[in-house]
């Protein structure tokens, strides 16, 4: 790998896109290619005993090129912005001191963004007990109802979360109650200058494939176990309420093992959701103006979509890797 244009910034290079686009493929090559180490950018996948659900990197994927932030955290413990960006800036500083090349990859839009563009979280006023005020409101009248109080006074935010996220979902009513200011507001005030030599690339496919591949994905999960994966942390001991529970692939795996659906309905409720998050995870990424769009939709077109990334990332960081690996 060659680098030029210095300019004192730390380069980082930062692939996203919505889940089942093909980031990890892309990820590896590029990081074998460009002596990279990948960073994750998913706010599940630093939950230890949780690999199938979060789609996290395999072993043997993981041996190829060393990843960071992943396996960090119990299912129950929580798991926020602020310590996403502290960790994930000390394993950049790793990887650059050691000549490599960080690679962030991911598709939590907050986490990625806040990451790339430095935002500033200073510790908020808390409320407990307004927080536990919320918790009992969930419990009575469900985590819909809670998001539908969201949306009300932050649209935007709600937008944003899935409306099963109740620790997302509360931390953002409590934001507004505790500074009267909506959190969409807050992050719209944010600086947007990078402390990195920033290199942002998105990959998208046509809507119908994306669908077909997510559904595709899905019946894998359940192949490979998923159902197992979610048993196993409940006789662990996790409760069904514990952080880890909220996350896209166990949440609907719960009701299942509970006997309060069938494994076809929550396989269909799985595939919805995840379609869902897509959606989602596109419109935020679509606000990140900086971001270098790349069509995959044809897979078979590989080397090609390689080749221009390589051209884009030659253009905004300076660094040629080495192609014919």
């Amino acid at each position: 790998m060659t680098m030029d244009k210095p300019d004192g910034k730390p380069p980082l290079l930062a692939i996203v896109g919505p889940t089942a686009v093909g980031k990890t493929a892309l990820s590896l090559t590029l990081a074998e290619r460009l002596n990279g180490e990948i960073v994750s950018g998913d706010s599940m996948q630093v939950y230890r005993r949780m690999d199938i659900g979060t789609a996290k990197a395999t072993p043997a994927e993981r041996a190829r090129v060393r990843h960071h932030l992943i396996d960090i955290k119990n299912p129950d413990e929580p798991f926020s912005v602020a310590e996403f960006q502290t960790l994930a800036r000390k394993a950049i500083e790793d990887i650059g001191s050691r000549g490599k090349l960080p690679i962030l990859v991911g598709g939590t839009g907050l986490y990625v963004e806040s990451l790339c563009y430095g935002y500033d979280f200073p510790e908020r006023a808390t409320d407990e007990a307004y927080r536990e005020k919320l918790r009992e409101y969930g419990r009575e009248h469900g985590t819909q109802a809670l998001w539908d109080k969201l949306r009300e006074v932050d649209p935007d935010t709600a937008g944003r979360l899935h409306a099963n996220d109740e620790r997302r979902i509360i931390r953002a009513l409590e934001v507004y109650h505790a500074t009267g200011e909506r959190l969409s507001d807050q992050l719209r005030k944010q600086r947007r200058e990078s402390p990195y030599r920033l290199c942002l690339i998105g990959l998208t496919m046509e809507r119908e494939q994306l669908y077909r591949r997510i559904g595709e994905r899905v019946d894998a999960m359940i192949r490979e176990g998923l159902v197992g994966e979610v048993r196993s942390l409940l006789a662990a001991g996790w409760p069904p309420n514990a952080t880890a529970f909220q996350g896209i692939g166990y949440k609907e795996i719960v009701p299942y093992l509970e006997g309060r659906m069938s494994l076809e309905e929550a396989v269909e409720l799985l595939k919805r959701d995840t379609r869902r998050f897509a959606k989602r995870q596109l419109s935020w990424f679509r606000h990140m103006k900086e971001i270098e769009w790349v069509d995959v939709t044809r897979i078979e077109n590989f080397t090609a979509h390689l080749e221009r990334i390589h051209a884009i990332i030659a253009s905004k960081l300076g660094i040629v890797g080495d192609r014919g690996r």
